[in-house]
C-alpha cells in the first residue's frame, strides 16, 4: 500500500497521497461549534474511508475514546483496517459495511482515483463534472498547499488540468457492499449512548438517518452530518433532528466548497 506522512507527523497507509492530506484537513471540522468530546465517549464513524477521523480522534484523546467506523467498499475498509491495526487502536472497531435505511446488499461506484467520491448515487451526466470545474477552480486558492500552486499556471491550462483531473476521478467501478443500519449496530452491539454520530456519505446521509429507530435516537447526543442539498435536503435533516430533540443546529459551508450543494451540519 502507498504511504504517506500527515502534518502531525503520523505515517499512514493511503491510495492517493493527495488525497489523503485533503482529507486530514477536512475531518478535523468535524468537531467544532457546540460539538465536545471527552475521554471515555463513544463515536460512529459513518463513512470511515481510510481512517483519518479514527486515527485524529484516538491520537487526540490519546487512545482512550470509543470507535465504531463503517466502510463498505473492499479496496477502502483494506486499507483503514491496516491503519488500525499499525497504531494498535484497541478501542475502534470495524465494519466492512455501508449503513443506510435498511439491511441489505448494494451496488457502490468506486472511484479508485477519488476515493472519497465512491456512491450509491454516483455523477452520471457531464454537466455535474463541469459545475464541479468552475467550483474547483473558483475556489482552488483554499486548497491544500501542495497543489495549490497550480493556478499560477495559465488560465488554460490551469483548466485542462483541473478537467483532465475530474475526468479521470470520476472514472468508477461498480462492487456490491453489504448495508446494515444504525439500530441494528446498536443492538447487535449493546450500545448505550452515541456521543457523537458522524456522518459523511455522499448523498446517503439521509437513508443513514432514517435507519435509526424511534428509541435510538434518545441515545445519541450530538450529530455532525456533510449534507449535499438536494431536494432541501439540509431542511429535511435540520426539522428531523429538531424533531428527535436536538436544539441547536448550525450549517456551514467550507470554503472550497462554495457554490456546490455540500454543507456541514452540526447538531446538538
Amino acid at each position: 500500500m502507498p504511504e504517506t506522512r500527515l502534518s502531525n507527523g503520523m505515517k499512514i497507509f493511503c491510495l492517493q497521497k493527495n488525497e489523503a492530506q485533503l482529507m486530514y484537513k477536512e475531518v478535523q471540522n468535524y468537531v467544532k461549534h457546540g460539538i465536545a468530546l471527552e475521554a471515555g465517549d463513544t463515536v460512529f464513524d459513518v463513512g470511515a474511508n481510510i481512517g483519518l477521523f479514527t486515527l485524529w480522534l484516538s491520537q487526540e484523546f490519546n487512545h482512550k475514546i470509543n470507535i465504531y467506523a463503517f466502510e463498505p467498499i473492499p479496496d477502502i475498509y483494506a486499507v483503514l483496517n491496516a491503519n488500525v491495526k499499525r497504531f494498535t487502536l484497541e478501542n475502534v472497531k470495524l465494519f466492512p459495511c455501508g449503513l443506510s435505511q435498511q439491511a441489505g446488499d448494494v451496488n457502490f461506484t468506486y472511484y479508485p482515483n477519488m476515493t472519497f467520491g465512491s456512491t450509491v448515487y454516483p455523477i452520471t451526466e457531464e454537466s455535474e463534472i463541469n459545475k464541479l470545474q468552475e467550483i474547483s477552480i473558483a475556489n482552488f486558492k483554499h486548497f491544500p498547499a501542495s497543489i495549490s500552486w497550480l493556478r499560477w499556471l495559465p488560465h488554460s491550462l490551469f483548466s485542462r488540468i483541473i478537467n483532465y483531473k475530474l475526468t479521470t476521478s470520476f472514472q468508477g467501478q461498480q462492487v456490491h457492499c453489504q448495508l446494515k443500519t444504525i439500530s441494528e449496530i446498536i443492538s447487535e452491539q449493546q450500545i448505550k449512548k452515541i456521543d457523537l454520530l458522524k456522518v459523511d456519505v455522499e448523498k446517503s446521509e439521509m437513508d443513514v438517518l432514517l435507519g435509526i429507530k424511534d428509541e435510538d435516537w434518545k441515545k445519541i447526543k450530538q450529530v455532525f452530518v456533510e449534507v449535499h442539498d438536494l431536494d432541501f435536503r439540509i431542511d429535511q435533516i435540520s426539522n428531523l433532528l429538531k424533531n428527535k430533540g436536538f436544539r441547536n443546529i448550525k450549517v456551514e459551508q467550507e470554503p472550497a466548497l462554495n457554490g456546490s450543494d455540500i454543507f456541514s451540519l452540526y447538531a446538538w
